[in-house]
């Protein structure tokens, strides 16, 4: 029996999504793979309230990577190991990416591997000064999934990724920082503090303006704006009632009540 999961809680327009696996830094298991992603596709939904997502780990890490543990039992045949990273790892990582909702993680601790891989799935980015970031993967004898390996390179860009692949190099917060992986590097105790508060700055924004700029960028990641027919319905909110309360209220010079 095993203590991990994926839990999710709701502290009022924000949803709080905490990885858990006691005593291994938050290790995914196979198992929380598959939680991950049932709780993903069940967030975002039209008439759920929720506007921002926060992402984070239990404890003193956020996620040190896969648990090793559970590989013998599966990595060692082509079937096994091609349905472990396509239709478990990637189909959590793709409901991250596909959810309409802005996600913000909370990163404090070990960031390794399938820790990077989710981080990489989140719009904003604050950690801890004392965070640490790798993918030390080779000294197991393996490489990054593609889909995986393009996500985390896209993510922290070029020269980072090939240094965490290649020479399973690992990185502190500020180097993560300058690379334009971190939105901010924050003392270690003040992280959790600042999150709270920029997630309740997005949720005080219009939920309708973030779920749009949310299919903008995934368009973006498919190569063009006008992928998946964006441009044809980019319009469709110029009569909607957040579009006119914010114009108005800042023309009556009032905060906007969305």
């Amino acid at each position: 029996m095993t203590d991990s999961c994926i839990s999710l809680r709701r502290e009022g327009a924000i949803a709080v999504v905490a990885l858990s696996n006691p005593g291994r830094l938050n290790a995914m298991t196979r198992a929380m793979w598959r939680e991950l992603r049932a709780v993903f596709d069940g967030l975002g939904g039209d008439d759920d309230g929720l506007r921002c997502v926060v992402v984070r780990g239990e404890g003193a890490a956020f996620c040190a990577g896969g648990d090793i543990s559970e590989y013998p039992s599966f990595r060692f045949e082509e079937p096994s190991l091609r349905e472990f990273h396509e239709n478990e790892v990637w189909a959590a990582l793709q409901a991250m990416l596909d959810c309409p909702l802005p996600l913000v993680a909370q990163i404090e601790g070990a960031c390794m591997g399938a820790g990077v891989e989710i981080a990489s799935c989140c719009d904003i980015r604050l950690a801890g000064a004392s965070a640490k970031f790798g993918a030390p993967i080779a000294r197991l004898g393996f490489p990054m999934a593609p889909r995986e390996a393009a996500l985390v390179h896209g993510a922290i860009g070029d020269v980072l990724a090939r240094d965490m692949l290649l020479a399973a190099g690992v990185h502190g917060a500020q180097r993560l920082y300058d690379a334009g992986f971190l939105l901010q590097v924050l003392p270690d105790n003040e992280v959790a503090l600042a999150v709270q508060s920029h997630a309740a700055r997005i949720a005080a924004l219009a939920p309708q303006a973030a779920r749009l700029h949310k299919k903008t960028f995934a368009a973006l990641r498919a190569g063009a704006p006008s992928a998946h027919g964006l441009l044809a319905s980019a319009y469709d909110y110029a009569d909607s009632a957040e579009h006119r309360e914010g114009i108005a209220a800042f023309l009556a010079k009032r905060p906007p009540n969305f």
